[in-house]
């Protein structure tokens, strides 16, 4: 098991001998895990300081200078402190550079409501021109990063806080707009993206045991959104449930229904932070008070 925000800090780690590769953080390397970076290519570190709208501006600079750019911190400070600059800087600009925010959702756990960012999908979902990701394991954080090297224009790489299940493997495909299937059950559809993937799966398996046959879908890119996939399933499938570690206004529910109310009307329930903020305490715990378990799911079928 490994944490998506580890598996960024291993990637930056690997394509570091490429001296056009710049990293920055805003007094947080060793929570967001840049440190790993820091580490070995010094000189191309920046620290910012506590200061996340300077972190933004800096960034997009270095990426209209021609450098390799990633910048991190905490997703609740890059989609909210900082979204002037995301807005009207990264985006408006359409420049280069690679947004990655760690300790997103309630699975932020201990640290509490003021810093589990469970709007950030909706925030950058919304902005013009701006690609939104979010991976669910180790593999898929490293290949959906070196999927982002190759394509041009902001992006927001949504990264988690803890270790997560191990899904994929090195063969496992990722590209900006697509998705990965898990299934060809046609007794309903549990559409999911980051630490939710693995919990849909395990749910997957206990219907699997009661008869209940049910694909899951992995919709790492949130924006461009896989549309084809979603229209493929409601089309397949009896129900379609969606779960995610975000607010069920504008996350990836909301997503969906606009997807399927454009192309093909049907039901869709939403798992995810019903209109509140979160709770501080153990992740798996404040999970589990939000109904982002294996049981609430397999209660949908």
């Amino acid at each position: 098991m490994k944490s998506t925000r580890k598996a960024y800090g291993e990637f930056l780690s690997q394509i570091g001998a490429n001296k056009d590769v710049v990293v920055l953080d805003a007094d947080l390397a060793t929570a967001t895990k840049t440190d790993m970076f820091l580490k070995e290519y010094p000189e191309r570190h920046i620290d910012v300081g506590i200061a996340e709208q300077d972190l933004v501006g800096t960034a997009c600079g270095l990426a209209l200078s021609g450098k390799t750019v990633f910048a991190s911190t905490f997703a609740i400070f890059m989609a909210g402190r900082a979204y002037d600059q995301v807005r009207n800087t990264a985006a408006y600009s359409h420049v280069n550079v690679n947004l990655c925010a760690t300790h997103a959702g309630v699975m932020v756990g201990e640290d509490g409501p003021t810093h589990q960012c469970i709007e950030d999908v909706a925030l950058m979902n919304v902005i013009p021109t701006m690609k939104v990701l979010s991976p669910a394991d180790d593999i898929s954080t490293k290949k959906i990063l070196g999927a982002c090297l190759k394509e041009e224009g902001p992006k927001y790489i949504r990264l988690g806080r803890s270790d997560v299940e191990e899904i994929y493997t090195e063969d496992a495909e990722f590209k900006i707009g697509g998705s990965n299937t898990f299934g060809d059950g046609t007794d309903g559809t549990v559409f999911a993206y980051g630490p939710t993937v693995g919990i849909a799966l395990n749910a997957q398996k206990e219907l699997k045991e009661k008869g209940i046959n049910v694909r899951v879908v992995d919709l790492y890119s949130i924006k461009p959104v896989d549309r084809d996939t979603i229209i493929k399933c409601a089309k397949e499938t009896d129900k379609l449930v969606s779960i995610e570690d975000h607010s069920v206004i504008g996350g990836i529910g909301s997503i969906i229904s606009k997807v399927l109310c454009e192309e093909y009307p049907k039901k869709l329930e939403k798992i995810g932070i019903n209109d509140t903020f979160g709770k501080s305490g153990n992740w798996k715990v404040v999970y589990e008070h939000f109904g982002l378990a294996k049981e609430n799911i397999i209660s949908k079928f």
